[in-house]
């Protein structure tokens, strides 16, 4: 089985390239790059000293989740295809050829994917792994606001079939996890819940037999822009009181939830 990835280069991308090249005959990476170090080095987000508190807290839950995931290609079936972040949409389908022939095609962490590689990547019926509990929180930073919110049930991730709008592809079904220790671990081991998920899934291709379920928008509670995510809002999140179990999960609201089993 081969299979192509777009993803990112922080350690949970590397995680993910690894889990997924134990059950692929060749794995495929498209890897666009940006800084480790979020809130020091401008970037996506600014660098300032309350960023850098927030970054900090995330950069150890993912640590403390994932180690230092460096990639092993020990089995040499991985190849990577390096890019700096941002350049992935001035990619022609004739420069990632050797990338886009794979029987599955699986979307974490790269930017949203536009134009021809869009379209192509829809009729290969890609997957997409969205760290949001769709539809009641799309765009970007989906679970921040979602514990802003002061909605803990509201907490985890959607597999979803890729779309040419931003989260809006129909369902397969929702990564959960029961990890309440802190608000960042808890976030990112929902992360984890959705990579083990989709490798156990395509591993014994019952991700196939999923129904996809079209995403109701009149459930949508928020619709979350890069933008929003300043340091007013990182400075209101510190200050607010975050009770993980205010709110019980409600599997009414989720499709198939995968939990994520602390052993992993």
């Amino acid at each position: 089985m081969k299979i192509t990835l777009f993803t990112s280069n922080k350690n949970r991308h590397n995680y993910l390239i690894n889990l997924l090249s134990k059950i692929s005959d060749e794995l495929f990476v498209v890897q666009e790059c940006g800084t480790i170090f979020p809130g020091v080095i401008p970037g996506i987000y600014p660098a300032s000293k309350i960023m850098k508190e927030y970054f900090e807290k995330v950069n150890n839950a993912q640590f403390k989740l994932f180690g230092n995931s460096y990639v092993n290609n020990s089995e040499k079936n991985i190849k990577i295809l390096p890019m700096l972040s941002g350049d992935l949409n001035k990619c022609s389908l004739t420069f990632l050829s050797d990338f886009l022939k794979s029987d599955i095609y699986v979307v974490f962490g790269s930017s949203y994917i536009k134009g021809e590689l869009v379209e192509y990547l829809v009729k290969q019926k890609a997957i997409n792994i969205h760290m949001g509990v769709s539809p009641y929180y799309r765009g970007t930073d989906c679970n921040f606001w979602a514990l802003y919110d002061n909605n803990p049930h509201l907490v985890g991730a959607t597999i979803h079939m890729l779309s040419k709008g931003l989260d809006s592809g129909p369902m397969l079904y929702h990564a959960m996890s029961n990890i309440k220790t802190n608000p960042f671990e808890y976030t990112m081991s929902t992360v984890k819940s959705a990579f083990h998920s989709i490798s156990e899934r395509i591993k014994d291709k019952s991700i196939f037999e999923i129904k996809p379920v079209v995403q109701n928008k009149k459930n949508e509670i928020r619709y979350s822009k890069k933008i929003e995510f300043d340091e007013e809002m990182v400075k209101n999140y510190f200050n607010k009181e975050i009770n993980l179990k205010s709110k019980t999960f409600d599997n009414s609201l989720l499709k198939e939830p995968y939990f994520l089993d602390i052993k992993n």
